[in-house]
């Protein structure tokens, strides 16, 4: 454990220290201050905002209600200058958006908790976390400091993963894990599961799910016949849920979940899927690897791998969203000739409109794009 950062700060007058968690990755806080039901949201908001860290000593659910009011200020929206400004462009309204949400996040995350070794917290009121812990943390060994906005996030992926999300293309659930892209737009899985199948899928029933995440892709893939797939993902988490949700779908015997950077070592399949990141942006945080390929890394490396990995007549299928077009940072025609490049051809393409709540948000800075947004599949073959 002691490879883990240290959170120290001065309690009661003496030198304190503990572990610190943070699953983004998020160095600990170098000032920290003690906070208790006394502090007003005002006053937590200005010394957030001044960089100090505030370990909770209270109840907990005044912790809650104190980080709803810094969110309020947080959120709350200057008054607007009579200064004459040019319209930004979509890359400019996108970059100050993350900057906008990441200034947040950084702020909200000024509001700590104690926990027990045992994932349990010593506070008023408190309710009982350890099992949501215990989902993303693994067994505890000894106490830990970690930011209340973690916790929630926890809380919300230990629910997602118990109720499960309702799948249509598969009339069935998956079962997310803490840490594994949620695939809660269901418009991409139903294109994968109505585009025609190569016509090599018939005597070569053999497919690759490149970056399964939970293993819906690859589990809608068994469910329309597909004798043998092979779904890779680098990150533990995903591997270990991908197993989870495909034996819970009864299609074990039929995908080989393997650990791999994009393509299987060996072997040729005649259908080959991928669903990369759509936006070619620099993650954040460890659980922004599944939003943003960081200069098209994935996307690129699927295309150029794939000739590669094709049985003859085989068929890649590419899962892309145009949000990066609408936005500025990718052009259809990079995108082309990444294609091209790779020695693929176009067979066709099939486009389907988003429908998540997003898309009607005037208020989301990224309206104009979401509201133009395409999710499409792409048929690839080799030249």
């Amino acid at each position: 454990m002691s490879s883990y950062p240290v959170i120290k700060w001065i309690e009661a007058g003496k030198d304190t220290s503990a572990r610190w968690r943070s699953e983004k990755n998020i160095p600990p806080p170098k000032r920290v201050l003690i906070a208790d039901d006394r502090m007003t949201g005002d006053t937590a908001y200005r010394l957030a905002c001044e960089g100090n860290a505030l370990l909770w000593r209270g109840d907990f659910q005044n912790a809650r209600q104190l980080l709803q009011a810094m969110a309020r200020r947080v959120d709350k929206k200057p008054r607007k200058r009579k200064t004459k400004k040019t319209a930004a462009t979509p890359a400019e309204a996108f970059h100050q958006h993350r900057l906008t949400q990441s200034q947040r996040a950084r702020t909200l995350g000024m509001l700590l908790l104690p926990f027990e070794a045992d994932h349990s917290l010593p506070l008023r009121r408190a309710p009982d976390v350890h099992l949501a812990c215990i989902d993303a943390y693994g067994t505890g060994t000894e106490p830990y400091i970690a930011s209340l906005r973690e916790l929630q996030g926890l809380i919300g992926a230990y629910e997602w993963r118990k109720k499960g999300i309702n799948v249509p293309a598969l009339d069935a659930q998956i079962h997310p894990h803490y840490g594994v892209f949620t695939p809660i737009r269901s418009e991409y899985v139903g294109l994968v599961a109505t585009a025609n199948l190569p016509k090599r899928a018939i005597t070569q029933s053999v497919a690759f799910d490149i970056g399964t995440g939970t293993g819906v892709l690859a589990a809608v893939l068994a469910g329309r016949g597909i004798k043998q797939i092979i779904a890779t993902d680098q990150d533990l988490r995903a591997l270990n849920c991908a197993r989870e949700n495909l034996t819970r779908l009864g299609f074990a015997e039929q995908v080989d979940v393997v650990q791999a950077d994009l393509f299987p070592e060996k072997g040729l399949a005649s259908l080959i899927v991928c669903n990369p990141p759509w936006i070619p942006a620099r993650p954040s945080s460890p659980l922004e690897h599944a939003i943003f390929d960081p200069e098209n890394r994935m996307l690129n490396g699927f295309l150029k791998g794939l000739t590669a990995h094709l049985a003859p007549e085989g068929e890649g299928w590419l899962i892309l969203s145009d949000i990066a077009e609408h936005l500025g940072l990718r052009t259809r025609e990079e995108l082309l000739a990444s294609i091209d490049e790779a020695g693929l051809k176009v067979l066709s393409k099939s486009d389907v409109k988003p429908h998540h709540p997003r898309v009607s948000d005037i208020n989301d800075p990224l309206h104009a794009a979401r509201e133009a947004e395409l999710t499409s599949l792409w048929r690839l073959a080799a030249k």
